[in-house]
């Protein structure tokens, strides 16, 4: 899997929705496994009718999970997968949509397109359409937008149990160092009641955005320079400063020696309810990047690769510490899944059943249970939606705590 990566993570997942190669990577030389390693059991979750691709960005703790899929055309529309089946969440009027965020309630977010152009022809959503791009929530079948900060354009990222959701809206301010054509600052916001709430960024940083938010109602995010849109993270900023929110102040989470935001940049992607913060952060020189976990008692760690590998990205933490993310095996991008347990990496495709149907390039997201949803690649090169469900020791596939 090549590492330019996918739309908006926002939380992201890392990994791209074009582009991608017809290969299935070698695991190459793995960690060795600790005794009494959890076991998984892979089932592909397809596609909408039609498509050929999707993507999850979100699984909350029965099982359901929050994504896109693409259909014959091409569009991609936001997606919710439960109890087996695929349900196609629709757009506010224009060709795309992607849902990043998912409650217990089956409350979801995210953003999509509506039918208007932007009148700066700016192109947030990342397709390449120009449509105004409106941060959504849904829930009971109805998609109704999200107001933003004045601007047009904006996303929600995640969303807790409360309602609350995190994600990043444009104001009304022109920002005179966008590059063209984007004009407008955005902010990280969070929606209460449906109504935006705007997170002021850490000092000298104009922009910003909101990742992950916990129950308790602490947000994680990133703030720095507006940038065009980059394909390797999904988003249109220059992350300089990994952000936690909590209790009115603003909190800089440090780097692992990334000063500038310039391989993939400094962001905090997931937050748990224990304050646990897990994202990516540049290394030093600025050239490639780490995963990183953050707690209030030991700060920034690094969360390394698996060995040989040259990268890693950490995207989502349970409330019982377990971290998902990938690895990126090679400088033409490669990637496979990884499961960090006590701050050590496990390639996940060593963790499965014999003959899975896919191979697993990322770790998206895990719930409180030990599900893990992320991408899987076929034997034919299309990128699924994979859930990995925990294995008793008599092998038989059930969810269990981690």
């Amino acid at each position: 899997m090549k590492f330019p990566l996918l739309n908006p993570i926002g939380g992201v997942c890392l990994l791209a929705a074009l582009a991608i190669p017809v290969c299935v990577v070698a695991q190459g030389e793995q960690q060795p496994l600790a005794e009494h390693v959890q076991h998984y059991t892979i089932t592909d979750l397809g596609t909408l009718n039609g498509g050929n691709f999707s993507q999850p960005f979100a699984v909350n703790s029965r099982g359901e999970i929050a994504g896109s899929s693409n259909l014959s055309n091409n569009d991609q529309h936001a997606v919710l997968w439960s109890k087996g089946q695929i349900s196609d969440l629709g757009t506010l009027g224009g060709s795309n949509s992607i849902a990043f965020g998912l409650n217990d309630s089956e409350s979801a977010v995210g953003e999509a397109e509506t039918s208007t152009s932007d009148p700066n022809r700016e192109d947030f959503c990342g397709f390449g359409t120009h449509l105004i791009c409106q941060p959504f929530s849904w829930q009971n079948n109805v998609m109704t937008p999200l107001p933003t900060l004045g601007g047009y354009n904006g996303g929600a990222m995640r969303i807790n149990r409360w309602g609350v959701s995190a994600g990043f809206a444009e104001t009304s301010n022109e920002d005179p160092a966008c590059p063209a054509p984007q004009k407008l600052q955005f902010k990280p916001v969070a929606w209460a009641y449906g109504w935006p709430i705007e997170l002021p960024t850490k000092k000298g940083d104009p922009d910003g955005i909101a990742l992950g938010i916990n129950d308790y109602g602490q947000v994680v995010g990133s703030s720095g320079i507006c940038s065009t849109f980059n394909p390797n993270t999904g988003l249109n900023l220059q992350g300089v400063h990994a952000l936690l929110w909590e209790n009115g102040k603003t909190i800089d989470l440090g780097n692992l020696g990334g000063k500038t935001g310039q391989a993939l940049g400094n962001l905090a992607y997931a937050i748990n309810n224990r304050g646990q913060v897990v994202g990516i952060s540049d290394l030093p020189g600025d050239t490639t990047f780490h995963g990183f976990l953050w707690t209030k008692a030991t700060r920034i760690e690094d969360l390394r690769p698996l060995k040989g590998d040259i990268g890693s990205a950490a995207i989502s933490i349970n409330d019982h510490g377990v971290i998902v993310g990938l690895s990126v095996i090679d400088a033409k991008g490669d990637t496979r899944a990884v499961i960090w347990r006590n701050r050590v990496p496990i390639d996940l495709n060593t963790l499965v059943q014999a003959n899975p149907p896919l191979y697993l390039l990322t770790g998206c997201s895990i719930n409180s249970r030990g599900e893990i949803t992320g991408l899987g690649q076929t034997s034919t090169g299309e990128i699924h939606t994979y859930l990995a469900i925990p294995m008793q020791e008599n092998g038989s596939g059930v969810a269990g705590q981690q």
